[in-house]
């Protein structure tokens, strides 16, 4: 943990650095803030990359994002094949950067997962720099370390999941917001609108929940007329509505015959895909709401959910750790604020900050299911109000001090509380597990010494030992959860590619255990043996169809779409339900020698098309294209007199 530098002892010079943190203003840029911000942000770099090669590549989104990066039909759409014939069940923005990367550097695994470093390393910036105009240097530092050793950040950044990106948009948002709550200038507040746009292209309806935080916070805070505050925040509110939906009426304006069939939805509505799929069936009982499909096991998790969900023994060790931190951040600094200007800068941090974490929390709480990853998304509000909080706090400890304690003063006991607090609430994390249990002997030594040190300062105390004994406090609160973080550089310990956690929790570790090794990571254009005869088979025997083949849902066709770049027709999308193609679309395709073989699953439920392909198509062995049994798969050749 970087020092904290020596404070000159001159009263009046320390009342005025109290005064500046107190009334939120950014103090002048200490000698020890680049050194330590370049460490924090080489930390992240290391623990985000390591190993890029074998990162844990989304089966799905894999295969999608190589097609993406094949052809502007596919990239724009966002095609699960070259083709194009149908689309991912999400909005494509997320893989945008992705597709554009393996464009640029070929269809390699760490191509594909290095936009998802990228974003994390420029997360952790984008919060420092924040923090820093809210509550300055110290506060922004210790903001950027909390964000980089979170476990949940650590793992995600290391797979291709829309999350990564979704956070850091609407840390982006955030910073502006902020921005034009200080400045009262209208751009910032306009900027703040594109970027919830742009998030919005990430994940969806997700990136709508800050809004009304936003308009809050800019209601309550933001200088001018009650009116005019409403007015501006209406435009920058139309402003994020317009760029959300540019994709969406892009795709309702083009003609279906020239975009792919939007999976997960009944009617290829893109309203349905976002409205419904992706958003009313996950807080309903209808999981047909608003036209969407109907989800299913693998497209739909029922864990993590209710009051406690953050706090459970799966989502807790991956977000958890500074969560009493932060909540008493939040409380206390809008308590401790009350009688300031309604403009006080300080007060608005932690109102848009805990706004943040409030509403996530409420939302997750609500809905029928969520995966631990999908917490990501908050830990830059834990990060900022654990920043913020303890400076906050350091501030009120100082200015005590100085003032030897007068009458009444009970704000410097906030401090070493909040380190204890910090440190009891690893603990109770880390039981159920005990899996950094060697680690909580050194928590507990360094926040005995932070707490002894920063309790029995008196006048002739140093400044150096007080700030030594801070920053053992604050070490004392990282070295747990960072022990949880750098787990995740162990494939064992990292979760599934499909639900990234860290720790020995959530079902694919307990399988791994089982099983004796840890999850097989899957890459770009490094097919198994089995897939590859198969390749081989369907190319020999192709004869001029535009698709290589057709396969029942995605499931089938994901491993043979990230091995080559070649039109495959996914019948029922993702699902295997979607209703694309119809048994007519398929046999006028088969009729027109545009497809020839289908390979059929038992893992997936049996549709039209699939009871048109065992009807009307032969099976062939599976010795002919280089297996002993079929497995769950079987192939069949729908034109068996070539």
């Amino acid at each position: 943990m970087t020092a904290i530098p020596a404070v000159r002892p001159t009263g009046a010079h320390r009342g005025r650095k109290a005064a500046n943190r107190r009334s939120g203003r950014p103090e002048d840029a200490p000698r020890w803030e680049r050194p330590a911000l370049a460490a924090v942000l080489a930390v992240a770099t290391a623990l985000y990359s390591w190993g890029i090669g074998h990162a844990a590549l989304h089966p799905f989104y894999g295969a999608a994002i190589r097609s993406m990066a094949g052809g502007w039909r596919a990239f724009f759409f966002g095609g699960l094949d070259t083709s194009g014939s149908i689309s991912i069940d999400k909005l494509p923005g997320a893989f945008w950067p992705d597709a554009v990367s393996v464009w640029l550097f070929g269809p390699h695994t760490w191509a594909a997962a290095l936009p998802q470093v990228v974003e994390g390393v420029l997360t952790v910036w984008l919060l420092h720099r924040i923090v820093r105009a809210w509550a300055g240097p110290f506060a922004a530092l210790i903001a950027a370390l909390t964000l980089t050793l979170t476990p949940i950040t650590v793992v995600l950044n290391r797979a291709t999941i829309p999350d990564t990106a979704l956070t850091l948009l609407l840390v982006a948002a955030a910073g502006a917001l902020q921005k034009a709550v200080r400045t009262e200038r209208l751009l910032p507040l306009i900027t703040c609108g594109i970027w919830v746009g742009l998030a919005f292209q990430a994940k969806m309806l997700q990136a709508w929940l800050v809004l009304p935080v936003f308009a809050a916070v800019y209601q309550i805070v933001a200088p001018g007329t009650p009116l005019k505050r409403a007015l501006r925040f209406l435009l920058g509110g139309t402003v994020a509505l317009a760029v959300s939906c540019f994709w969406v009426l892009i795709a309702w304006a083009t003609p279906a015959a020239d975009r792919p069939y939007l999976d997960g939805t009944s009617d290829n509505n893109p309203f349905a895909l976002v409205f419904g799929y992706n958003g009313l069936s996950r807080f309903s009982s209808d999981s047909t709401a608003f036209g969407a499909v109907a989800g299913t096991a693998t497209s739909r998790t029922t864990g993590n959910t209710g009051w406690n969900m953050l706090i459970n023994h799966t989502v807790g060790p991956q977000v958890a750790w500074f969560l009493p931190l932060a909540v008493l951040a939040a409380v206390l600094g809008v308590v401790w604020r009350t009688g300031q200007p309604r403009t006080d800068m300080l007060r608005a941090g932690f109102l848009i900050w805990g706004g943040w974490l409030a509403i996530h929390t409420l939302v997750f709480s609500a809905s029928n299911g969520n995966h631990a990853y999908y917490t990501a998304v908050i830990a830059p509000a834990l990060a900022a109000l654990t920043g913020g909080g303890l400076s906050l706090f350091r501030s009120e400890y100082e200015s005590e001090q100085e003032a030897q304690h007068e009458a009444g003063g009970r704000r410097h006991m906030a401090l070493p509380a909040a380190i204890v607090l910090t440190v009891a609430w690893a603990l109770v994390l880390d039981w159920p597990t005990r899996f950094v249990s060697w680690l909580l002997p050194v928590a507990v030594m360094l926040a005995l010494c932070g707490v002894a040190g920063l309790w029995t300062r008196g006048p002739r105390t140093s400044p150096r030992m007080v700030h030594g004994a801070l920053a053992a406090g604050i070490a004392a609160t990282l070295v747990v959860p960072a022990g949880w973080a750098v787990s995740s550089l162990n494939p064992l310990y990292a979760g599934a590619p499909t639900a990234p956690i860290t720790g020995p929790v959530g079902s694919a570790y307990y399988g791994s255990v089982r099983q004796h090794h840890a999850p097989r990571r899957i890459g770009l254009d490094r097919p198994s043996a089995r897939d590859t005869a198969l390749l081989d088979y369907l190319t020999t025997h192709r004869h001029g169809e535009k698709y290589l083949l057709a396969t029942q849902a995605a499931y089938a066709a994901e491993p043979l779409l990230r091995a080559k770049s070649e039109p495959i027709l996914v019948m029922g999308g993702f699902t295997g339900s979607t209703p694309f193609p119809t048994a007519r679309q398929l046999g006028s395709l088969v009729t027109a020698h545009q497809l020839r073989y289908a390979l059929l699953t038992t893992q997936r439920p049996t549709t039209p098309v699939t009871t048109w392909v065992k009807s009307h198509c032969t099976r062939i062995r599976p010795a002919a294209y280089g297996r002993r049994t079929g497995g769950s798969f079987t192939l069949y050749d729908c034109n068996p007199q070539r």
